[in-house]
């Protein structure tokens, strides 16, 4: 099963990707991990990807499509896999379209997490961070320890200017991608993100008829 998570940053498609991978014994294709896993051992397009990087440059689109190439490539990937943060807009969806065809492989479905806006500000403004351990803490859902709350920090992406302008940029590049895909005929499942993690995943697996 080949599928799509897409949904506001903050809107859990990160843990709920994971666990939906687990569910359907698929893996997770990110990109930001397989880039992250290409720069690591050092392939071509880890190489090339570098180049950009070092230049202060975005990593272009070919190169992220060739990663995710070689990513569905994979023994792992055969039966499928979730695609989490891929694509980010309707000029990548086209590319990727692209990409299948020629691996004679489709789309199986698209999962969108809603969740509201004042929803993500409250998840992400309220984040914490231990700057020696990287332990992540919620100020209202996971408080932290009274002896270390002192320490704590909070990243510049979790600042609330920062998230509503990310939540700016995702409605206008990402939620067109909603209606590519409706219009291409790939089914489109909408599942409330609001709820317990175990509730939504729930609502994952029903809507996907496992």
């Amino acid at each position: 099963m080949l599928l799509i998570l897409l949904g506001p940053p903050g809107a859990g498609k990160g843990t709920q990707g994971s666990l939906l991978a687990d569910a359907l014994a698929v893996p997770k294709i990110s990109t930001g991990d397989i880039l992250r896993e290409a720069l690591r051992k050092g392939t071509p397009l880890g190489l090339e990807a570098r180049r950009f990087m070092d230049a202060g440059e975005l990593v272009p689109d070919t190169v992220i499509l060739g990663l995710v190439k070689d990513a569905l490539g994979s023994a792992e990937a055969a039966e499928g896999a979730i695609f989490d943060g891929f694509p980010r807009n309707v000029a990548q969806a086209e590319a990727l379209d692209e990409l299948l065809a020629r691996l004679d492989r489709k789309l199986d479905g698209v999962i969108v997490l809603e969740v509201r806006a004042d929803t993500i500000v409250e998840r992400m403004s309220g984040r914490r961070t231990h700057p020696d351990t990287g332990e992540v803490y919620h100020l209202t859902h996971n408080p932290p320890p009274p002896d270390i709350e002192h320490l704590l920090v909070q990243r510049p992406d979790d600042q609330e200017e920062t998230v509503r302008h990310r939540l700016k940029v995702y409605e206008k590049a990402t939620e067109p991608l909603i209606e590519f895909y409706k219009s291409s005929g790939v089914p489109v499942h909408h599942v409330d993100g609001e709820r317990p993690i175990e509730m939504v995943q729930a609502d994952l697996l029903s809507e996907l008829g496992r």
